[in-house]
């Protein structure tokens, strides 16, 4: 596993879920605002911007406010670090910090706040928000869901065949017993029969395409079955407080809270009907229903489109032949390398995927798939007794510097199978 990162998931432990780490900190990593520390910024800025600082004048120009220097006051400067927190207004941060330190002080004291009941469930593509919803104070069940369908063969069979053909994938792919692997999927999948035993199912989702597309198959699950139940689905896409925020997992309980409060929707027959339709169009053999979906103006479900645009980018670019993740792990070992496999993830996922979404060991597959070819991309240093595949050293050939420049088409190089949904890639061919 790379360092210094927390998983969906511990790999180890469950048998048909990728991990999928969320960010590596960052100066605000959980949401936790403090207020006193962001007066103190404000008073900065305001000196700053009395000078005429350079990246004074640029933040201002970021947040959208034009100011004069000769007339600066710190109500400017707290309006511009607000909008750098993601809030429209000082007094509605003040009052999200407020309200957070708050649920932090019940927490704390161990009187959190009424929030769901005993007989809600949660489902969730992880478990990494698990111990923050129990910590918070929800009393509902939990059911994760985590089948990757980010990765692999996603065809349109019946559902025992593609319980089976999933699971020989995981089984394969993240290097799993294959009795374990189906099993675990069939837990899985027959753990989703009991939505209406339940009062209240809610589930947790955010914008990226391991989420979004495990909330497809979902949506069209619950419209199919019709459980008895009410139905809510939260889907986060970023949070105040967090630069980069790439998963649920980064959260403190009470931002956990803060989701329960502002981003809990019921699900409509309108979104029912649009999973139905994004799953379908997922398991096509083709890409056209795809691009029909994303070209669409509006969606009920607010971070679906997204994700499927950055599903999309792993078709290979005519030009390299590489999908988007393979383009830019090579462009990481160009501009960095030669360096540990682990490091090129994190460059991957703290600045360069524009919607990161894959797990560590989600991440190695795709190093050794990328491995399927004649002339290599890219060489490893040897593997010695102890040595995690992250800390290997990874080094591009000749080879990978003219893929990456297009000079040469990797899917002429090829020698493999990979898949984008239904979507089947060999050597020169997609099909």
């Amino acid at each position: 596993m790379s360092a210094s990162r927390t998983s969906k998931s511990d790999h180890t432990q469950n048998a048909n879920a990728a991990p999928k780490p969320s960010a590596r900190k960052s100066p605000i990593f959980d949401g936790r605002l403090n207020l006193e520390q962001q007066r103190k910024r404000a008073k900065e800025l305001l000196r700053n911007l009395r000078a005429e600082t350079p990246s004074a004048s640029t933040r201002a120009q970021s947040a959208g406010h034009k100011i004069s220097p000769d007339t600066a006051q710190l109500a400017d400067a707290q309006l511009i670090i607000a909008r750098e927190n993601g809030f429209a207004s000082w007094p509605k941060m003040k009052a999200h910090i407020d309200q957070i330190t708050e649920r932090n002080r019940q927490i704390a004291n161990g009187a959190p706040s009424s929030l769901d009941t005993a007989n809600t469930l949660h489902l969730r593509c992880g478990s990494d928000i698990r111990h923050g919803l129990k910590t918070a104070g929800f009393t509902g069940a939990f059911l994760e869901f985590s089948d990757p369908f980010c990765q692999g063969p996603v065809p349109d069979l019946p559902l025992d065949q593609f319980v089976q053909t999933r699971a020989d994938f995981i089984a394969k792919a993240y290097d799993i017993a294959a009795k374990d692997a189906l099993a675990r999927s069939k837990r899985e999948y027959g753990a989703l029969a009991t939505l209406g035993d339940f009062d209240h199912v809610v589930l947790w989702f955010e914008h990226d395409s391991y989420d979004q597309l495990i909330l497809a198959f979902l949506l069209d699950y619950i419209n199919a079955t019709r459980p008895d139940t009410r139905l809510e689905v939260i889907s986060v896409g970023k949070v105040p407080g967090i630069e980069r925020f790439i998963g649920l997992g980064q959260l403190s309980p009470e931002l956990l809270i803060w989701c329960w409060d502002t981003h809990r929707k019921p699900i409509t027959q309108d979104m029912l009907d649009f999973g139905s339709q994004t799953w379908r169009a997922i398991r096509s053999e083709t890409p056209d229903d795809l691009h029909a979906l994303v070209t669409s103006t509006t969606s009920p479900l607010p971070h679906m489109i997204g994700a499927l645009k950055r599903h999309l980018a792993e078709l290979p670019d005519p030009e390299t032949g590489l999908g988007l993740t393979q383009k830019l792990t090579l462009q990481i070992i160009n501009d960095h390398g030669p360096l540990p496999v682990g490091k090129v993830f994190g460059h991957l996922m703290r600045s360069v995927d524009p919607l990161p979404y894959l797990g560590d060991l989600m991440f190695w597959s795709e190093i050794q798939w990328m491995m399927d070819c004649h002339a290599p991309l890219f060489t490893l240093s040897d593997a010695d007794q102890g040595t995690n595949w992250a800390e290997r050293i990874i080094t591009l050939t000749d080879t990978g510097h003219e893929t990456l420049s297009g000079t040469r088409n990797f899917l002429d190089n090829f020698t493999g199978t990979r898949w984008v949904g239904g979507i089947r890639i060999s050597p020169s061919l997609v099909s």
